[in-house]
């Protein structure tokens, strides 16, 4: 019987079209962490947006939302809505806490979130309310080695999502080996370099934080305004 070379098995057809060709695409080398299985799902890259046109037009697993704000049910569900991918929900625990985060945190669980984000300052009393009305992972913020792990995790958190800047692989190396099983999320840093050095270090997936709306625009107001000058040189060229 005739084996298929490892060329071969690694051949993954693509199909895409010309109005579908400007996707963001998270960086290849994410393929190379264990990824996490939630709910059947096994998730690499995750993208982090709150932007709509943003959270359409990409090729990451899934999607975290939090943002500055109090979280707020609407905002959750117009994500979930147009999102092609699963979404990890911020739910608050700063200055959203108590049983109005757990609050939060169900409706976000009813509208289809696969992960409930909680923020770093986020209280272990919010967490056990949180953990008492939701079957959903609860995923707590970590943004220093300084962070009660063990006390987050006795209280119902199941995955960390590692936030901590130039500091984040040490961090992620901390919780690895007191936790050799825990699910990790880590930002990856903006070079192939930094993100293997994450997952190295012991994070399953990694966070990619895209370029904004208004950056992606001007690059391609640039390519207009390039072929409209091109045009009209040629134009004149021929006259």
């Amino acid at each position: 019987m005739k084996t298929k070379s490892s060329r071969e098995r690694k051949y993954v057809p693509e199909i895409t079209s010309p109005l579908r060709g400007d996707i963001i695409e998270v960086p290849k080398i994410i393929a190379e962490c264990s990824g996490i299985r939630i709910f059947g799902k096994r998730l690499k890259s995750i993208i982090y947006t709150t932007d709509a046109a943003l959270a359409i037009n990409h090729n990451a697993d899934a999607l975290i939302a939090v943002y500055p704000f109090t979280p707020h049910p609407a905002i959750t569900s117009a994500l979930i809505g147009i999102s092609p991918v699963p979404v990890f929900a911020g739910v608050g625990g700063g200055t959203t806490g108590g049983k109005r985060c757990a609050q939060i945190a169900m409706f976000a669980e009813a509208q289809g979130a696969i992960g409930l984000v909680v923020n770093s300052p986020t209280t272990l009393e919010t967490i056990r309310h949180i953990r008492a009305v939701v079957d959903t992972p609860i995923v707590c913020t970590i943004v220093s080695e300084y962070m009660d792990i063990e006390a987050r995790v006795e209280a119902g958190v199941q995955i960390f999502n590692v936030s901590g800047a130039d500091r984040t692989v040490d961090i992620v190396k901390s919780i690895r080996e007191r936790y050799p099983t825990i699910p990790i999320i880590a930002t990856g840093g903006s070079t192939d370099e930094t993100i293997l050095k994450t997952i190295q270090a012991g994070a399953n997936a990694i966070t990619f934080t895209p370029p904004t709306s208004a950056q992606l625009f001007k690059y391609k107001m640039d390519k207009y305004r390039k072929a409209a000058q091109d045009g009209y040189e040629y134009k004149h060229q021929l006259s």
